[in-house]
């Protein structure tokens, strides 16, 4: 049974949880909006359609905002008990910090266990919509590139010519067995080209043992071509870097599809692992939380509380990003870029905890 402290604390927790994120929504909201409408004002759109990219683009925003709505929330909490002295009558019925930190923690990391699970597929699948319907008005919409089980597909329109261009595999930024089958405005193909490797480190790809024939069955044979598009391989690699729009089964099944034809995996297993450490980041942010209000003075005020709370968040954020940086960048293991920061923040925590009966 929950006893009533539990039932107290559980519920004042998750009132100012649901205030903090509607604040953080609302912020997200308006500002979103603003960047939406910047973005169509060339368009012939209504205003409601920016409106509505908006409230499809904002969930996703924010579930990367919760580190920051759980240790803020937790701030209000204490300062809220602070304030009607309540952590004093808690220590009176033998409530102790420890186990009031304890209650909190455990209701965090099952209400983040509900964000994951929930939250996130639904946020992925309204971020996979808003990114489908922006991209028909993106100025750059006629240069399209996806990867599918069947290798990576490029379109690209350049010289008043249509290239759809397919690779089988992709590695250190060549592409091997390679088709470029090329088309007028009007979709005429007029042009057909086979190639076992292209270098697409810049624009100006080298194809190399090129074969290529027009409408005609002559085919005609070269060693290297140079060959002008408006992709490289850093661009490629920038279009596949936004997961947040793929829920868990389209997640694995982009990892079998990058495995086949050999692209990087990196990225996706950074994401994984982002994933499965978001519960116990929460967790820990929460735990934070809860130390630093009970390590510092009473008599501090409450700007001063939020105001050291939101530093913290910052840095602490700043230290996540880096070191998912140096993980993509292959600079540090993947397992070591998303669990050492939480490591080395939980350290912290375990040393608050030492004597947070004290305070």
């Amino acid at each position: 049974m929950i006893k009533v402290y539990q039932k107290y604390l559980v519920t004042s927790f998750l009132k100012t949880l649901l205030v903090v994120f509607s604040i953080f929504l609302s912020l997200v909201i308006i500002l979103n909006i603003f960047e939406e409408v910047s973005y169509l004002r060339d368009t012939d759109t209504n205003l409601l359609f920016p409106i509505f990219l908006t409230f499809l683009n904002s969930p996703s925003i924010v579930y990367e905002t919760f580190p920051f709505i759980f240790f803020i929330s937790t701030q209000f909490l204490f300062i809220k008990l602070l304030d009607r002295e309540e952590l004093d009558i808690f220590k009176k019925v033998s409530l102790s910090n420890f186990k009031i930190i304890t209650i909190l923690s455990v209701f965090a990391f099952l209400l983040s266990l509900l964000i994951l699970i929930i939250f996130y597929n639904l946020s992925s699948n309204l971020k996979f919509i808003y990114l489908d319907l922006k991209n028909k008005y993106s100025k750059d919409n006629k240069y399209l590139a996806v990867i599918t089980e069947n290798g990576l597909w490029i379109k690209d329109e350049i010289d008043n010519s249509i290239n759809i261009i397919n690779a089988e595999r992709i590695s250190n930024g060549i592409l091997y067995d390679v088709t470029i089958n090329q088309f007028t405005k009007n979709y005429e193909n007029f042009n057909n080209i086979l190639v076992d490797e292209v270098n697409i480190m810049n624009k100006q790809w080298v194809l190399k043992n090129v074969n290529y024939s027009s409408g005609s069955s002559s085919t005609k044979k070269s060693k290297d071509v140079l060959f002008e598009s408006n992709f490289d391989a850093d661009q490629i690699n920038q279009l596949f870097s936004d997961l947040s729009a793929l829920n868990f089964i389209e997640l694995n099944k982009l990892k079998n599809d990058y495995q086949n034809i050999g692209y990087s995996v990196t990225n996706l297993n950074i994401h994984y692992h982002k994933l499965a450490s978001y519960p116990i980041n929460l967790t820990i942010m929460t735990i934070f939380s809860c130390i630093i209000m009970l390590n510092i003075k009473r008599n501090n005020s409450k700007i001063f509380h939020l105001i050291l709370g939101t530093f913290c968040s910052v840095v602490i954020y700043y230290i996540n990003y880096f070191s998912s940086l140096l993980g993509e960048n292959e600079k540090m293991p993947e397992f070591l870029s998303i669990w050492l920061p939480l490591l080395i923040i939980s350290l912290f925590c375990t040393i608050g905890l030492v004597r947070i009966n004290e305070k």
